[in-house]
This record gives structure tokens, sequence and C-alpha cells, in this order.
């Protein structure tokens, strides 16, 4: 695929040709208007499009198929959509092999032949002898039902799987012989936000919610998770309630065998940031004992060696730390520091009988070995500035793997020796890209409050910074989560023919550990939606690219920083992405387990200044009549119950009723799809096909060549 060119070879979009489509007043489905109101504090908020929320509603599907008609109908017209798909495809359809790991005698790892729509997972005997083990294409005819989640018990003869349909949270759980292949046991449905822990051969811990019994199984709230043991040989209904509930209410609860069966661990939360840790001690038979209670930190039990219990944290330490108690007094008091706290933000691994551990420095990774002693063993080297991730495995493994990759290098699988730290190529990915054509480069920019701000540009060689170029800046900015450099083959197309990608660490982050999290949170929200509308404005008078040719993408959490920026500066960018957001921040918390999301957000209910708050950047309440919004596409799914479509489409909803402009006002509605996880490739292709014609269409590409 080759755009219109300038003369100059580097000069890969013809901006010459760039021109507003000559689009007329676009007749959008008409959505009814309800009178609902809501009272806050005194405050009345009128809800015109209330009735959307119920998924299950006549109306709603009515208007769900109009959505798709209009949007696909509009998508349709682009003259250049069907030839990125193919790109797009053309380029995905290359080998992709997982890192492999040993269970019983073995080895096992996942494989995608190119284009299937779920990666298969393979086994290897001692004998080299390789077959299919679990084949999730097999799972539905359209490829939308993927794998999960995967345990093994200790020995490796028996597995647990857990399966998603549709992309759903609720999960069901297939029981085999892991020898044999054969399944052993009844099916274990409405398992969510669980995996599967064994505890020897006997059986196993998940997790669960009590099903909505009245409204949306989509929608309704899931508040008391459930830890629950199933024992082998025996129904469901008869497994054993281990902790939670109505006696201990929390909203997640996980329970997890250490890899020594010695301990069972709970974790407890009622949000995304901060637990309680219990452990109960098999060998002696005792009961479950508080290791740290409240919510104000986090921790978690990373390894155990007999009495001796290795714990990560960040009490007293917000960017991280390793401690070692005892599991005869465990509390916080007889923590002794094994790698204590740095100015990097720290996450760890176990392998081989040590301690990985990754720090970031401006969302860059390096990664230590440490001895169970907190000694350092070396500083292992990375093949350049990046992301590493893995290292994981048992303490007799005597071979490791990571792999590493930025924006501009695609995935290498790397073999490790713990004992020597040499570092062998395993597995390359052979993609049809050449690292060498591209640059990726860090900047700091200042936000509005004076806060300096990293951001990844990554673009072709060659690119003048004239103003012209077409560019995605991406952004997230919530939960503690960082958004570090990894390769796509999306970013990597975009990038190819002239495109720009950037991406900016916003505070909500995680990339400087824990202040850099809360500082974007609550009342401080707002600086997220800064630090975006700051990165977009560097872009811009820096000369990489102008209002014009900017568009802004987020998902779910960035889906919000896309509705809110979109609504606060209606005039920074000439097309927007809210994907999968979170759009009604005056109710986000009524639906499935959005409850959870309040460390980050605040609720309306908490008191008049949050709800104030928060109604002044909620995207839902601040489409404004008479306002030329960006060409926007609404993106969302029909069995997302993580942020449910209500979101998208109250929004949608708005934006195409009070629309001042012509830039269109599109909602992409995925059938049978989540929130993300579990896409089949050609659901994921589809997607961003019509993300990146959208783009260039509205930005003011005619014809490719």
């Amino acid at each position: 695929m080759k755009f219109n060119k300038l003369t100059t070879a580097v000069a890969a979009f013809a901006f010459a040709s760039f021109s507003a489509q000559n689009t007329t007043d676009l007749k959008y489905p008409e959505t009814a208007k309800g009178n609902h109101v809501d009272t806050y504090f005194g405050t009345k908020v009128a809800d015109p499009y209330r009735w959307l929320e119920d998924d299950r509603s006549t109306e709603t599907k009515d208007w769900v198929q109009r959505e798709i008609k209009f949007t696909q109908e509009y998508l349709a017209q682009i003259p250049f959509r069907d030839q990125i798909k193919k790109e797009l495809l053309e380029m995905w359809n290359y080998e992709k092999i997982s890192a492999p790991f040993k269970k019983g005698d073995y080895t096992y790892f996942y494989k995608n032949d190119g284009l299937q729509a779920q990666s298969v997972l393979y086994r290897t005997d001692k004998s080299g002898k390789t077959e299919v083990f679990l084949d999730p294409n097999k799972f539905s005819k359209d490829g939308t039902t993927s794998l999960a989640g995967i345990a093994f018990n200790k020995k490796g003869t028996l597995v647990a799987y857990n399966i998603s349909e549709g992309g759903s949270d609720w999960n069901k759980v297939i029981i085999l012989d892991a020898i044999t292949k054969k399944q052993i046991d009844e099916t274990i449905v409405d398992v969510k936000f669980s995996g599967v822990s064994w505890q020897g051969d006997e059986g196993f811990y998940y997790s669960s919610y009590d099903k909505p019994k009245d409204g949306s199984v989509l929608s309704g709230m899931t508040d008391k998770h459930k830890v629950y043991f199933h024992k082998l040989g025996t129904k469901q209904s008869e497994d054993r309630l281990i902790i939670g509930g109505n006696d201990f209410p929390r909203r997640y609860l996980t329970a997890r065998v250490t890899a020594d069966q010695r301990y069972v661990v709970v974790s407890t939360a009622n949000a995304t940031a901060g637990n309680e840790l219990y452990i109960k001690d098999l060998k002696n038979n005792t009961g479950f004992i508080a290791i740290t209670k409240g919510f104000s930190t986090n921790a978690s039990i990373i390894d155990t060696d007999g009495d001796t219990l290795y714990i990560s944290t960040d009490r007293k330490a917000p960017n991280g730390k390793v401690v070692k108690t005892t599991i005869k007094n465990p509390k916080p008091e007889t923590w002794v520091d094994v790698i204590p706290e740095t100015n990097m933000p720290l996450g760890v691994t176990t392998g081989g009988g040590y301690f990985f551990a990754t720090y970031m420095k401006d969302a860059i990774d390096q990664v230590k070995q440490f001895d169970k002693n907190g000694k350092l063993i070396r500083e292992i080297a990375l093949p350049g500035k990046g992301t590493a991730s893995g290292f994981g495995g048992s303490k007799e493994d005597t071979e490791l793997y990571y792999s590493f990759s930025n924006y501009i290098t695609p995935p290498t699988t790397f073999k490790f020796n713990p004992k020597t730290g040499k570092s062998e190529v395993y597995q390359k990915t052979n993609v049809k890209f050449n690292p060498e054509n591209y640059v990726s480069e860090q900047v700091f920019y200042t936000s509005t409050d004076g806060t300096k701000v990293p951001m990844m540009i990554s673009y072709k060689k060659g690119l003048k910074r004239d103003g012209k170029n077409p560019t995605i800046l991406y952004g997230y900015g919530g939960f503690n989560i960082s958004i570090q450099p990894s390769f796509s083959v999306v970013n990597a197309i975009w990038m190819d023919h002239g495109g720009i990608y950037a991406v900016p660490n916003l505070r909500g982050g995680g990339e400087y550990g824990k202040k850099w999290h809360d500082a974007g949170t609550k009342l401080q929200k707002k600086n997220v939606f800064n630090d975006f509308i700051s990165a977009g404005e560097y872009l811009q008078k820096n000369g990489y690219t102008s209002k014009e040719y900017m568009a802004l993408s987020g998902r779910s959490n960035g889906g919000l920083l896309v509705g809110a920026t979109m609504t606060m500066r209606p005039d920074l960018a000439k097309v927007a992405f809210p994907g999968v957001g979170v759009l009604d921040m005056l109710r986000y918390n009524k639906f499935t387990a959005g409850a959870g999301w309040a460390y980050d957000y605040g609720t309306a209910e908490d008191n008049k200044l949050m709800f104030e708050y928060l109604k002044s950047y909620s995207p839902v309440h601040n489409v404004k009549t008479g306002t030329c919004y960006p060409s926007t596409m609404v993106i969302t799914s029909d069995h997302d119950d993580r942020v449910v479509p209500a979101h998208s489409f109250k929004f949608g909803a708005e934006l195409q009723a009070k629309q001042s402009c012509k830039n269109p006002i599109l909602i992409r509605i995925e059938t049978n799809a989540g929130h993300g996880a579990g896409r089949s490739t050609e659901q994921v292709a589809g997607e961003n096909a019509d993300l990146i014609s959208f783009a260039l269409y509205e930005m003011g590409l005619k014809t490719l060549k």
C-alpha cells in the first residue's frame, strides 16, 4: 500500500491532495430523549438517554442495529478501507510463538500460524514429539470464544482452563486430565475476575460473584466476591465457600496456593489500589491469619522458603520494595528489607531461585538479578531501550525466558541462564518490518502546572516537521498502569506510510510510582487531561503535526481521557477515538464492578465537591450544543461487561444530537466481543483498519496508490 506521494521519497502522504471531504449533512439515526432527572446534593442532572442503559430492551437493540448500519455505510464510502485492511492482514500474517514453559513431563508453548483467530497451545514431550494440547479456534465457529487462563497442578498431571465467550468477564472452567486431555469433571460456571489455583491433586480455588438475578447480567453490579474450593469429583453446587460474601464483604478476592504447596494466600480489596493479605499454613493446619489489614498500601507474597515469606510491597516505599518475614509473626512490624526502595518503580518476578527486579526509568526498563538475601548478582544487559518481560519460573528451572520490544523493535524472545547470566536469542519475530528505517525518540514536555512529562514519538526516518504529518496521540493515564514501549503491526503500518505515533506517560499511570499515580486521581484527575492536551500542543508547536492532522486515541480509562479532552478542547484535534470508555462519570459505579474504580475517580455520592468535580469533566455531561467536535468514532462492544456499552451509547447520542459542524460522529459497535481481551484476529484487524481509514479520510486523504 502506498499513499499519494510528493516528489520527496520520505513524504509518504499526498498532503497536496488533502482536502475537506464533501460530506453532506449527515442524518443520524433517531435517538429518543427521555425525561429522567437525578438529583445530587440539590442539583438536578438530566439523563435523557438513560433508557440506553437497558441492554435487554427491544428499543436499545433496535437503536444498536440502526447505529451499526449507519456507521458501516459511512465507512463503506472510504475508497481505501479494504486496501488498508488487506495490507494490515498481510503484515499480520507471520508466525507468532511464545516462550516455552514446563509442566510435568511436557514443555508447552503458544503458536499462531499467522491469521488464526486464536493462538493454539502446543506441547512437546521428552522424546521431542509435538502435539496440539488446546486449540481455542475449535471453541466456537467464529473464533470469539477464547482461552482466558490456564493452571496446572504442581505435577503437571491435571489442568483447569478458563474460557471467555464473546469477550465476557464471566468465564467457565473446564477440567482435564493433562496426560490424556480428557475432561474429568463437570464444567465450573459463573467464574469472574479469577484464575484457578490447585491444592495438590485434590482440587482448586477459584473466585466468583452471585450472578445478578434481576436485571442485566451484562451490566448488573458484582459487588461481593467469594472464594470457593472445588473438590474433584464433586458438583459445583457442593463447592466449599472459603471466604467472602455477606460475612466478609470485599469487592475483589483471590486465593493462591504457593509453589511449595504449603500456604494458601488470600488477597482482598475493595478498589483497584490497596489490598489486605491473609495466609493459611496448610502444613500446620492453621486458620487464616492477617499479614496486612486496611487498604492504604499494596502487598503480595512473591516467594516462600519454609517459614520465610518474601513480600513485594509499597508500604512505606511508594516505589516498591521486597521484604521478608516469618509465618510465626508476619505482621509488618517484623518485615526486613531484602531489596530496598530506590527512586525508580519496582516490579519483581522469581525464577531459578533468584529475584529479578525490573526498574522503570522514564518508562524504560532496567533489569537486575538478586539472590534471596538481596545481594546484587548482576544487571542484565538488554538489547536496547524498551520493555523487558519474563524471567519467571520455578526454583528448579535452569533456563528462563524473557522478551524485549519497543515501538520500532518487534519482540524477540531470549533464553537466559540464571547461573551464568548469558542471554541468547530463542525466537525472533519474522514480521516484514525493518527497525533501521525508523526513529523512536523520547522527549520531555511541560504540562499546564509545570510538571515534566515524558513522551515517546515514533516515525519513519526522514520525516519533515512541516506540521502536515498524520499523527495518533495515544494515552491512558490511570490505575497505576504504565504505558511502556511495545511493537504493534497497526502502528508499524501507520508509521510505514508517514504517520507519527506519540505516547505520553501521563499522570495517573505508574511510570514514576505511587505519587505519579495519585497525582492523576480523584480531585486531581484533570491533571491527566491537561498532560494529554499539553502533549498535543507540544507536537503541534514543534512541527510534528497540526490540528488538521492529529487524532486522539485511548481505550477504557483512555477512552475517558479522549472523551474529556475532546469536550474540554474540541479544537485540539481533527479526529477522536474514545474506545470502550468510561464516559458517564456520575453513574460508572452503578454497573458491574465499576464501584471498584473509585480510588481513581471518586464517586458522585462521596460529597458535593466530588460530585461537582466529576460533573465538570464527565464526557456525557459536557457535550454542548453549537460546538464543532472532531470527527469521532466512538468504539464499543455489545458484550463489554467491564465498561458497559451504555457509556459509549449515551456519549455518542449526545454528540450526534449536538454536533454543530459536518465532522461525522460514528458509533462503532463490535458484536460478540467484550472489553478487548480474547478478540479474534479478524475482529482486531477489522477495528484497526476502520480506525486508520477513518483517521486518514477525515484528515482529507482521497485516494491511495
